[in-house]
């Protein structure tokens, strides 16, 4: 892979001083020979599965890329970053994540057309809670050395990781006494690298009877401005207790872990 000019690279993130053109081809005489060919066309570029990237406060998530091109010469390698920069344009102030491999994994479906795949490692140091979308630039080599690059093919949503807690009480509770059920809904905060509670969601109480794989919900709870969730219903029966986010734009969704009361 030819990898584009760059500023600096710190744990996996690069400024980027040009996605435009990679620095071994244009230093290449026969360079602007090769562009003048017809160039590889770029059909599909899969970032995380089709997924957004749901990451936490610390921990580095590696990403699959996959890029799909043709060219009359078949493919010899495929590029491609997600970024972020000024005004769309990745040569003002630009900054991104770029690929772990100096070539990219490609795998023929026939003899015009590959589908290459390549792995990113994305830090949370590296992103803000006010800009969660990037873009991502993808590009492709023929084997005949022409060049073709798309700065914004497609962009990426990343998500702030979910935590959700439950506890129900008093265990073990006589039945048709109240069950009081709390919990607390939080997510990353990039900005501080800590977790914070999301505030004013609407969560759902769920119950599962004891020999039951199936959660059935009871109500919908309103959180405080910290995240937290409190109410109360009758014990009937032995069985678990959960809440349940449904998640956001900026949010995945998220289970708590069921929480036994053992009803006499």
């Amino acid at each position: 892979m030819r990898i584009p000019a760059t500023v600096a690279a710190v744990s996996g993130a690069l400024a980027l001083s040009a996605l435009a053109v990679p620095a071994t081809e244009a230093s290449n005489p026969s360079f602007a020979l090769t562009r003048a060919n017809a160039a590889p066309v770029i059909s599909k570029v899969v970032v995380n599965s089709g997924k957004p990237i749901v990451l936490g406060t610390t921990a580095t998530k590696k990403v699959t890329v996959s890029v799909t091109a043709s060219h009359s010469s078949g493919i010899d390698d495929a590029l491609s970053y997600l970024w972020r920069g000024r005004d769309g344009n990745p040569n003002l102030y630009g900054f991104g994540f770029h690929p772990d491999e100096e070539r990219a994994k490609c795998k023929a479906a026939n003899a015009t057309t590959s589908t290459c795949t390549l792995t990113i490692m994305v830090d949370p140091r590296f992103v803000w809670n006010t800009n969660a979308t990037w873009r991502v630039y993808a590009g492709a080599w023929g084997k005949d050395g022409s060049f073709t690059e798309n700065d914004t093919f497609s962009s990426v949503r990343f998500q702030r990781l979910s935590r959700l807690t439950a506890n129900a009480s008093p265990e073990p509770v006589k039945k048709g006494r109240t069950l009081t059920v709390t919990g607390k809904l939080d997510r990353a905060n990039w900005d501080t690298g800590k977790y914070a509670g999301y505030a004013s969601q609407s969560v759902k109480l769920q119950f599962r009877k004891k020999n039951s794989s199936t959660y059935t919900t009871v109500k919908t709870v309103k959180g405080s401005t910290t995240g937290t969730l409190k109410t109360t219903v009758k014990a009937v029966q032995d069985g678990y207790w959960r809440w349940s986010f449904a998640g956001t734009t900026a949010t995945p969704a998220v289970n708590a872990t069921g929480d036994f009361v053992d009803v006499k």
